[in-house]
């Protein structure tokens, strides 16, 4: 008997007699319809629950030492972690657009909360992620989600294994209990800080961060069921309690962390800080975007269904937002996680829900045990964190594709580790988009009649005297439009008529336009008529808007090019 009964087939919605206008509505409603609302319809029984709580328990143990150490990386406390993913991993499956997505904090944002906490302070981090949240909403109402799709694969690999680096980089300090009273945060300087400080490496914590990075590969060699995380740092704090170590603990690093959870309250800001956290809640939202999509793409491969995008990104936002509010750091969907979930029998955003709020419990009722854990043993499972975001086979073989790919990739990575995520993200993106089009505008052919009887001869047959003919094959963009008035010259008389043929032609964008107007500008001049062969109706209309400069010359249009030989014939 299940616990929800489907009211959607009490009320006939679930299977209409026939498709009406009003399903069609119904299904764009459905796409911004969170996923639990889709689970409960169904129907929702007691066999579900308890596989999902017992998920939900399994994605808890995992999520407990990564939400301490990444709210630490993030140059935050473990508290604030926590808080991230109990409130943004509870609002994501609450209304998400996922079965199965595990939300929270993540290594993709240690770099840029890091980063803005350095320059803007804690409240401006707060700030950018609340706003990040509010993009995020208007992007899924705005049914951006299919967007990000087309983010180029060099550029993700590319920033995520900066980022992967960075990770690690910053982790050695803790790792091998090194004495730098101010850590630089830029790559370089902070390795130069290594150098000269190399000397105050501790023994005692550099041997037990190796152990805890030792043990977390053993387990996941021969018992990778084991929540690895947990086990070595609940081995570590046995070891540093009964061998006595002198080793720095979250204690010891942040002796006065809060317990439980703080009430939710909005950041003070005014329009310059505003202004100044602008750039940051873009970067946010552009990485919760991406994360979080792919994290759902990566779990409709693992259970067969289908995330609704727009809807994630929504709940992304209002999570965002949520964490915001309780002073929590930017969350997005974990990949790990989320895997974590599936393979533990986690069927519905239920899982995710009962995650959180084990999460919950621990903060409200066993807060203390954190300050017990070294930060070596914290070190050691960033450190692991950082190799698995790398991607290091996905990376080799991106440099192996094409010249293009690998500039993407390495300009992408380089910037990323030794500039700035915001900046690597924008040249990235746009490099590939230039060569994209580069590569798209080498597809295009543009010729004369002339150039095509080389090829096939007899082509002339039946072409009216003083007529010429152009023909255009792909897109005619921007890239391309720049040739047609080249090509023009290269006729020897000027003729009477130029029929374009455009057949071909799958768009047009605006620089295309500009092309056509400027190619019966040059018509005009040498007294030749224009015959365009497209079935784009609307192509007088959209050339009217194109400002003429100067006399222009006749355009009609033909719907074939047998029509346009008519035409041509009575010019």
């Amino acid at each position: 008997m299940p616990i929800f009964e489907s009211w959607l087939d009490r009320t006939g919605r679930a299977h209409p007699p026939d498709p009406s206008p009003a399903q069609s509505v119904r299904a764009s409603h459905e796409r911004f319809l969170p996923k639990l609302a889709t689970v409960l319809a169904e129907g929702y029984g007691w066999r579900q629950l308890q596989a999902d709580a017992m998920a939900g328990l399994t994605v808890a143990v995992v999520a407990l030492p990564l939400a301490m150490a990444l709210g630490i990386a993030s140059g935050a406390s473990p508290d604030k972690g926590l808080i991230t993913a109990i409130v943004a991993g509870f609002l994501i499956s609450l209304l998400g657009g996922s079965r199965v997505q595990i939300g929270g904090p993540t290594g993709a944002f240690v770099v840029v909360v890091f980063s803005v906490i350095a320059k803007h302070g804690y409240d401006g981090l707060v700030l950018a992620t609340l706003l990040a949240g509010i993009i995020l909403v208007i992007a899924g109402y705005s049914r951006l989600g299919g967007l990000i799709r087309y983010i180029p694969a060099p550029v993700v690999t590319g920033f995520t294994a900066g980022i992967a680096v960075i990770i690690a980089t910053t982790q050695i300090m803790d790792l091998a209990g090194l004495s730098i009273p101010d850590a630089p945060a830029d790559f370089l300087p902070r390795w130069q800080a290594y150098y000269q400080t190399a000397s105050t490496f501790d023994g005692p914590t550099l041997l037990l961060g190796l152990g805890c990075l030792a043990m977390i590969l053993l387990l996941r060699r021969f018992a990778p069921k084991l929540p690895a995380y947990l086990l070595v740092i609940m081995m570590a704090v046995l070891a540093v309690r009964l061998g006595g170590l002198d080793v720095a603990t979250i204690g010891s690093r942040f002796p006065a962390l809060p317990a439980g959870i703080p009430m939710p309250s909005l950041p003070s800001f005014g329009l310059e800080k505003l202004v100044e956290v602008l750039p940051a809640a873009f970067t946010i939202a552009f990485l919760a975007g991406i994360e979080a999509l792919l994290s759902a793409v990566v779990a409709d491969g693992m259970t067969g269904y289908r995330h609704r995008s727009n809807q994630e990104l929504v709940a992304q936002g209002v999570a965002n937002a949520g964490s915001a509010l309780f002073g929590g750091l930017p969350a997005t969907g974990a990949i790990a996680r989320t895997a974590t979930n599936v393979r533990s029998g986690g069927t519905s955003p239920i899982a995710g829900m009962v995650h959180a709020l084990a999460l919950l419990l621990f903060v409200l009722f066993a807060s203390d045990l954190m300050k017990l854990v070294p930060m070596a043993a914290l070190a050691a499972v960033l450190l692991m964190v950082a190799w698995g975001m790398s991607e290091a086979g996905r990376f080799v073989s991106l440099l192996r594709i094409s010249a293009d790919d690998r500039a993407v990739l390495l300009i992408t990575f380089g910037l990323t580790v030794l500039v700035d995520l915001t900046v690597a993200i924008g040249v990235g993106v746009t490099l590939a988009s230039l060569m994209f089009m580069a590569r798209m505008a080498r597809t295009v052919q543009i010729s004369t009649l002339s150039d095509d009887i080389a090829e096939e001869p007899g082509q002339r047959e039946g072409l009216p005297e003083g007529v010429e003919v152009f023909r255009i094959t792909g897109p005619f963009f921007f890239g391309v439009a720049g040739e047609l008035v080249e090509v023009l010259k290269r006729i020897d008389r000027p003729p009477r008529a130029i029929i374009l043929r455009m057949e071909e032609v799958p768009y047009l964008d605006s620089s295309g336009l500009v092309a056509l107007a400027e190619l019966r500008r040059q018509c005009a001049r040498l007294g030749s008529a224009v015959i365009l062969c497209t079935s784009e109706d609307d192509l007088l209309g959209r050339l009217a808007h194109i400002e003429a400069h100067g006399p222009a010359a006749p355009l009609v249009l033909a719907e074939s090019f047998e029509q346009a030989l008519v035409l041509a014939a009575g010019v």
